[in-house]
């Protein structure tokens, strides 16, 4: 690590949370002479690259200049008034539960940008119908990834809100735009859903603000709920539970996230899964635990309940979709794996423990890194056979990746492995420690009922394995390439560029879980017990 003065760590955290809509701004801008490249889409889709990339760069130096002694501790702050009369102020922070987040969504969208760029030089990134050019897409990825971005760095429930809402209106319009076959449909299903859970979210943040004089998500903190009756904690648990679980998305308020991953575009759906369903489960850790616990306690059993009967119905609805003859859509079904992947982060969340939170912030992580790799590699597929449909795909012979394009068959088990839970790679330890969490929950929950949680748990992840091998099993397998079929390509050079870094991390995280761990856990401890700091 690099010893970095607290000016520049507030420096670096501003250009992270501000850079983007700057650089969305100037993508708007004609491109300066000597930077125009061959065409002004290449020109737009490079300033994209070049932005992004001068994010992630800052967040790594952020990350390099993070005191890992005292990862609890709120970091680079800025707290500068905004509006008096409310006391609302732009307070910005970072500690170890959010600065892995920041790196994640940093990465995530300069590979989306990366990828794009690429891309292009092989087919125009325009809507099949006359629509917006290039430029309106590299800015709405870009305040995309200041919304997340920001959501993940304030430290105020009024700035924490405006954020959160910020990343709805791009990703409407990439889904709506740039999408496949049902588009419109899924971007108004997913704007209407996420907006209602906001409305209902932003009454709870107002009554906790109003009620305890301060909107400071770290006074509040440290306060642990003592300055807010239980009525006022249940109350708000609710409201803001509710808006949280739209957005995480928690059984059974998912419906919208099939439609949306299926008719997205590959960059939509990667960053869909990867940052933006981790902004609801982030809530709950930064906002609900620790500032009224216990209305969280009231909730916790139901909450836990409802993350189980995700896991298990996001499976079955997973070999549902995977049986042959259901014509079962390949981006469809990783969607309904993430409904299971994320019970497991609620359930881990609802324990209450240490280790049951730690447990959800690492699989909040996994799922990022995985779940965003699975959706480039069907990504991949659908492009190269112009379907995602699992009974095309798998046909008389099977699409036989592993024969024809060796290299892309193998990410494929790979990432498949790796969601699956496979010890020795990211899935398997933030699922175990949810687990672990359900077996011994905080004080004043039901063991007996927990104990049925963490069985039920356990036996989704045999669900898991079932349908994401018979997925292996159809797509990766199957008999010689019939002929006259033509031959499909193998992974290309930019699509190992912005593959490798998620398969490198993967492997990083289940081999060496203290580089997450070590962040994670002083930081969870100390907003669990509340205190000073």
């Amino acid at each position: 690590m690099i010893d970095i003065s607290e000016s520049v760590m507030q420096f670096l955290l501003a250009l992270i949370v501000a850079g983007p809509l700057l650089g969305a701004a100037a993508a708007l801008l004609p491109a300066p002479p000597g930077l125009k490249g061959k065409s002004p889409d290449q020109a737009v889709l490079r300033h994209g690259v070049t932005v992004t990339g001068v994010i992630l760069l800052a967040a790594l130096v952020l990350a390099l200049g993070f005191d890992h002694d005292h990862p609890s501790k709120m970091q680079a702050t800025t707290d500068i008034s905004w509006i008096r009369a409310l006391d609302v102020r732009i307070h910005l922070g970072v500690d170890g539960i959010s600065l892995p987040l920041l790196v994640l969504t940093a990465l995530l969208t300069f590979l989306c940008a990366l990828y794009s760029y690429f891309k292009q030089q092989h087919q125009r990134l325009t809507p099949r119908a006359a629509g917006p050019s290039p430029k309106a897409f590299v800015a709405l990825l870009l305040v995309l990834e200041s919304g997340t971005l920001a959501t993940f760095a304030v430290l105020d429930l009024v700035l924490f809100f405006l954020a959160f809402e910020t990343v709805l209106v791009p990703m409407y319009f990439l889904i709506a735009r740039w999408g496949g076959e049902g588009r419109q449909a899924a971007a108004w299903k997913f704007i209407l859903y996420t907006l209602l859970g906001s409305v209902v979210m932003l009454l709870g943040l107002l009554l906790i603000g109003l009620k305890a004089g301060t909107f400071d998500m770290v006074a509040l903190a440290t306060d642990n709920g003592r300055g807010l009756t239980m009525s006022v904690q249940v109350i708000a648990v609710l409201a803001i539970g509710l808006g949280l679980a739209v957005k995480t998305p928690m059984w059974p308020l998912h419906s919208w996230l099939p439609d949306a991953h299926t008719a997205a575009p590959t960059v939509g759906s990667v960053l869909l899964a990867g940052v933006l369903l981790k902004m609801g489960t982030y809530g709950f850790v930064r906002i609900v635990l620790p500032i009224a616990p216990d209305g969280m306690a009231t909730f916790a059993p139901y909450l836990a309940a409802f993350a189980v009967a995700g896991i298990i119905y996001g499976s079955l609805a997973c070999l549902a979709l995977v049986k042959p003859g259901n014509k079962g859509d390949l981006k469809r079904l990783i969607a309904y794996s993430s409904v299971g992947h994320m019970g497991f982060v609620l359930l881990g969340i609802a324990t209450m423990t240490p280790t049951g939170v730690n447990g959800a912030l690492f699989a909040n992580i996994a799922h990022g890194l995985v779940t965003g790799l699975l959706f480039f590699l069907v990504g991949a597929v659908k492009d190269r056979y112009g379907t995602a449909d699992l009974d095309t795909l798998a046909g008389a012979t099977g699409a036989a990746l592993y024969g024809r394009a060796p290299r892309l068959g193998a990410l494929l088990a790979f990432a498949a492995v790796a969601s699956l839970g496979l010890p020795g790679l990211a899935g398997f330890w933030g699922e175990m420690l949810a687990l672990f969490g359900a077996f011994d929950p905080a004080e004043g929950l039901s063991r007996p009922a927990f104990l049925t949680f963490m069985a039920i748990g356990a036996f989704g992840t045999l669900l898991t394995a079932a349908y994401l091998l018979l997925v292996v099993r159809r797509v990766c397998m199957g008999g010689p390439r019939p002929a006259g079929e033509t031959e499909i390509a193998d992974v290309q050079g930019y699509e190992f560029a912005a593959w490798t870094p998620l398969v490198a991390l993967t492997v990083l995280a289940g081999l060496w879980p203290a580089v997450l761990l070590g962040l994670t856990d002083p930081a969870v401890q100390q907003l669990l017990a509340g205190g000073p700091r």
